[in-house]
């Protein structure tokens, strides 16, 4: 069976857009076949503006989401593989989706065929994972960081 993410993706762009809000992705930038500008990476990800007046020639397309975009004032291609997608939300009030890490292709295979374990970097920690460990507060004694504005939100 065929994933759902590119159609759920799809669906809440649309969604987005009608409520007169501006779509965001977050994408795990470590991913084959993902191109995206790597300066503007952080911690293995990046968040990227999907909005119609942002970017031009959007496609998002069963096996990836692909654009023209500006940064920095250059002009690139962005290629983001549909198992790259770990979120679409809406950046003014963080309604959308985060969806589950998916093993890349290779670790599949090898999972399927137990040739050994497969090692999850800190990196690769489900974006939900993040969330949750960035508002624990740290050991150090002090008080704890009120946590900024939320960008995103389980939607279930």
């Amino acid at each position: 069976m065929t994933s759902s993410r590119p159609y759920i993706a799809r669906a809440l762009y649309e969604w987005i857009l009608d409520n007169d809000c501006t779509p965001y992705i977050l994408v795990d930038a470590t991913r084959r076949g993902v191109e995206v500008p790597r300066e503007f990476v952080n911690d293995g990800q990046i968040v990227l503006n999907i909005s119609p007046s942002a970017v031009r020639a959007l496609q998002m397309e069963n096996e990836a989401i692909t654009f023209s975009g500006r940064f920095g004032g250059e002009a690139l291609t962005i290629m983001v593989p549909a198992d790259a997608l770990m979120a679409i939300y809406a950046r003014e009030n963080g309604q959308g989706m985060v969806f589950e890490v998916e093993p890349e292709a290779e670790e599949a295979d090898e999972a399927e065929t137990d040739i050994g374990l497969v090692e999850v970097s800190s990196e690769s920690k489900p974006a939900e994972q993040k969330l949750a460990e960035a508002k624990k507060p740290d050991d150090s004694g002090d008080k704890p960081k009120k946590p900024g504005r939320p960008h995103l939100k389980v939607v279930k």
